[in-house]
């Protein structure tokens, strides 16, 4: 009986299938890395060799690969290689690795300005990753780091690259009118934030007023890149205490130019005309 029991737990087999998926996703690694030291491709039963996986179980892979564009397979020679997918991947990295470098030193003449702590962060689904961050000498300010995931529609940086999202895509994102609410200042209905989103649009920036994080105010603003599209935003972080209208403006100015450097400094020729406008804001920030 208690077999029986075991066998049949629920939380048993929940168990059992992460653990496989986690098995599954270490072999599409593991293949991936094989093929990416084979330029000219390899054969079905090399690939088998290597991984010492079942026939079965790495048809099963192959075609996943192939058929998600990770994978190409030549039919005159039977050999699998590299595909279109992990390019375009390998030049998103790279990419990233361009903003941030670029970036840096205009986000550390931010924070000589206002000694405030800027970070930059993109959009992933609907949460803002952060990229990239320099702190201010105030022994009172942001506790994040790199890599740090929030919900976007909390967050000055997420709301601003939602904002510039086609509508489709962005209604796509977010399952239903509810959002996470994380204190009584966050946006809690999808129908509101797509009206503070219109604002940000016309505004070109976001205010994020204790939204994530009680006792902080953000000002963001988003860094566009030569073609028009925007790979991330800007912001600039300021405890309560020092985040008057005054402050925050001159934190505005401040981001908005180094966005136009960042954006020169991508490729774009002409600066997006909002940041200009930004770069001498006199009117009030603290506007929902």
């Amino acid at each position: 009986m208690d077999h029986q029991v075991a066998a049949t737990n629920p939380s048993s087999a929940i168990d059992a299938r992460k653990e496989a998926q986690v098995k599954s996703a270490g072999r599409v690694l593991d293949l991936l890395v094989d093929l990416a030291n084979a330029p000219d491709g390899m054969v079905f039963a090399e690939l088998a060799r290597r991984q010492q996986l079942p026939k079965s179980s790495l048809h099963g892979l192959l075609a996943v690969l192939t058929n998600r564009g990770f994978v190409e397979f030549e039919p005159q020679r039977r050999t699998y290689s590299l595909g279109i997918r992990t390019w375009e991947i390998g030049q998103a990295y790279l990419h990233h690795r361009d903003l941030i470098r670029e970036a840096l030193p205009l986000m550390e003449r931010v924070v000589a300005e206002i000694n405030e702590t800027v970070q930059l962060a993109a959009l992933d689904g609907i949460e803002n990753v952060y990229l990239a961050k320099v702190d201010c000498s105030h022994p009172i300010r942001l506790q994040s780091e790199v890599g740090k995931r929030l919900h976007a529609h909390a967050t000055g940086l997420g709301k601003v690259l939602l904002a510039f999202l086609p509508d489709a895509e962005l209604r796509s994102r977010f399952d239903g009118d509810q959002l996470p609410a994380f204190n009584a200042n966050t946006i809690r209905e999808f129908s509101s934030l797509l009206l503070v989103l219109d604002l940000i649009r016309e505004r070109g920036f976001a205010l994020d007023d204790q939204e994530y994080t009680p006792g902080l105010r953000c000002v963001a603003v988003p860094v566009f890149d030569i073609d028009d599209s925007i790979p991330a935003a800007l912001s600039a972080s300021i405890p309560l205490m020092r985040a008057d209208e005054d402050q925050l403006a001159i934190a505005l100015r401040s981001i908005a130019a180094a966005s136009i450097d960042i954006s020169s400094r991508l490729g774009r020729a002409e600066p997006d005309r909002r940041l200009t406008a930004l770069t001498h804001w006199q009117g009030a920030v603290l506007t929902s």
